[in-house]
């Protein structure tokens, strides 16, 4: 095949840096764009033209690919870039104010100065430390700085010199007693399995692998776990429909790119827990006959990757991946990191297969499933960090004793990411059923002398509370016919000075930037949406009518979740707070 390459030549530099695909396929189209953009700060058209050569695709394919993620730059800018989260908890937690003194001491958003430029970011996963600044230095290695929380002050300093290779402060816990999944977290060193062993770990894979495949499916099923990415799918049905599907291979991929704005739980038990990750998705891969397992992390995650890396590297040196894991004959299983580029709708399981085969992060067409045809075109089973960290409790304490939590048809604990005005924001542990109200008090209720003015459950793709609602238990069940959601677990606090209506603004512009364009009712209604919400905030006209309309045609007609939900929250925010009158 012509690949039509172009006449661009790479620099010595990019050419050390794609070095190591040599003979790679398509698949390795994301990790080389990754390659290139680390080592000089961005992907020239040399560099796109070498990643092209030596994987075999098309320069076209590969630029539709590399100019899909907000964190690649196909222009060339400084080496060193600060972004700056403007997402909704930052936004509360004066995000607006740290741009504000960027713009007077370094320049404009997005303009080269003195060798940094800086850009407004969507969510960077950190909201319990908000508002949050991630500096990026481009080398051998790319070095990064998280800055959290970040000040005017501290992110112009960042600006100004080369990253001190500060990861952040380590996750912290407020809770002491109660917890399961959050039990290691703060306590044992994320970085020894031998502390993780200590603490317990391994024995629900030993269990596993006595019990034997059929069993644990049975198990996982019996004990009710339910999907913890949002769309609380029995994970026990997935598992069995996977492992009953006679092609082969199978693969199992782990979901942990969480871009809902307000959403960090997975980051907290990637960097306190990364063992615990690695165990279940071995204890998944044995159940559903998978060799081989992906974690499609965030790239905006510099200590969970560096973690996460730590680990795989000792359990493979232990025996607990590889071949004939802890002994077990004929059961071979590995994991591959891949990180992100910056997507929300990377999110979405079917968009998380297009991404790592080196493809656009669009989403599929469904039929056929992922159980069916997944990554690859096999049976895939994916599941995020969340769901997948429970299971290795249900083959601990049996699937009764997991199911006697919570409620019938919401069986276990739940994590929940408590950020904006309240007192002690991070993630919380808490069985189903536990009331919203209850939840607030555990994270110290909004900051002294303020008053609750609302609570956004599940996100940008949520649904808000009002403070006469706080009894509402946190169930699926009962979040359901309150018509709101708990999404991905997100409880975004809002006192009597947020503004309410900027707020909406925020999340049609995030809904309008994050839709990957590949249908009309998505790719026009967010910039619709984000239209009408700009006009009633200029002239206070009534759009509500409008929106409806957009609203109802985004929901019944787009592919996807994003498409499916951009109206949901501002429709909340309409007819739950009398909002954008």
């Amino acid at each position: 095949m012509d690949l039509k390459l172009l006449d661009a030549i790479a620099s010595h530099e990019e050419r050390e840096a794609v070095a190591g695909f040599a003979g790679g396929g398509r698949d390795q189209l994301l990790p080389a764009l990754h390659a290139a953009n680390d080592r000089v700060g961005w992907i020239s058209q040399g560099a796109l033209n070498l990643i092209c050569e030596t994987l075999h695709v098309p320069p076209a394919d590969a630029y539709g690919v590399a100019s899909f993620y907000s964190l690649f730059a196909l222009a060339k800018r400084p080496e060193r870039v600060v972004h700056v989260c403007t997402d909704l908890a930052c936004r509360v937690n004066g995000a607006d104010t740290v741009c504000d003194v960027l713009t007077e001491h370094v320049g404009a958003a997005g303009k080269a100065r003195g060798g940094v430029t800086w850009l407004r970011s969507p969510c960077l996963g950190v909201c319990e430390r908000a508002p949050a600044a991630l500096t990026f230095q481009a080398g051998d290695p790319a070095t990064t700085e998280l800055l959290a929380p970040a000040t005017g002050a501290s992110a112009v300093l960042a600006a100004g010199r080369a990253p001190s290779v500060s990861e952040g402060a380590p996750p912290v816990i407020h809770q002491k007693e109660g917890l399961r999944l959050l039990r290691r977290v703060g306590v044992v060193d994320p970085s020894s399995l031998d502390d993780y062993r200590a603490a317990g770990g391994y024995a629900a894979l030993r269990n596993a692998l006595r019990m034997g495949q059929a069993a644990v499916i049975r198990e996982v099923t019996d004990s009710g776990l339910l999907g913890r990415g949002g769309a609380a799918f029995p994970t026990g049905r997935k598992w069995a429909a996977t492992a009953a599907q006679p092609a082969g291979p199978h693969y199992l991929v782990c979901n942990a790119d969480e871009s809902e704005p307000g959403t960090f739980k997975d980051r907290v038990l990637l960097e306190g827990d990364p063992f615990a990750l690695v165990e279940s998705m071995t204890i998944a891969a044995y159940a559903i006959g998978a060799t081989r397992g992906f974690v499609y992390l965030r790239g905006e995650y510099p200590r969970a990757l560096r973690l996460l890396r730590n680990a795989l590297d000792v359990c493979r040196e232990r025996g607990f991946l590889g071949a004939d894991i802890m002994g077990h004959q004929g059961f071979s299983f590995d994991i591959e990191i891949r990180r992100g580029a910056g997507a929300y709708i990377c999110g979405e399981e079917t968009a998380i297969f297009n991404s790592i085969e080196g493809f656009r992060g669009e989403p599929r067409t469904k039929p056929p499933f992922p159980v069916e045809q997944g990554l690859f075109g096999k049976p895939t089973v994916v599941n995020n960090v969340e769901t997948l960290v429970n299971v290795p409790l249900i083959l601990t304490e049996g699937a009764a004793a997991y199911r006697a939590l919570g409620t019938e048809a919401s069986a276990g604990p739940k994590l929940f990411c408590l950020s904006g005005n309240v007192e002690r924001p991070g993630v919380y542990e808490v069985p189903f059923g536990t009331s919203l109200r209850e939840l607030l008090a555990l994270a110290g209720g909004v900051p002294e002398g303020r008053t609750l003015r609302a609570i956004l459950l599940g996100g940008a793709a949520g649904g808000f509370v009002r403070p006469d609602e706080l009894d509402l238990p946190l169930t699926f069940e009962d979040a359901r016919a309150a018509k709101t959601t708990l999404g991905s677990g997100v409880v975004l606090v809002l006192d009597d000075l947020a503004d309410l209506g900027g707020f909406l603004l925020r999340i049609a512009e995030f809904f309008r930037d994050e839709s990957c364009g590949q249908c009309v009712p998505c790719r026009i209604g967010t910039v619709r949406q984000e239209e009408a919400i700009r006009r009633v905030l200029a002239a206070k006209s009534d759009e509500r009518p409008l929106l409806r309309e957009v609203g109802g045609v985004m929901r019944d007609s787009s592919i996807c979740g994003l498409g499916q939900t951009a109206w949901n929250a501002i429709e909340s925010a309409i007819d739950r707070l009398g909002a954008l009158q």
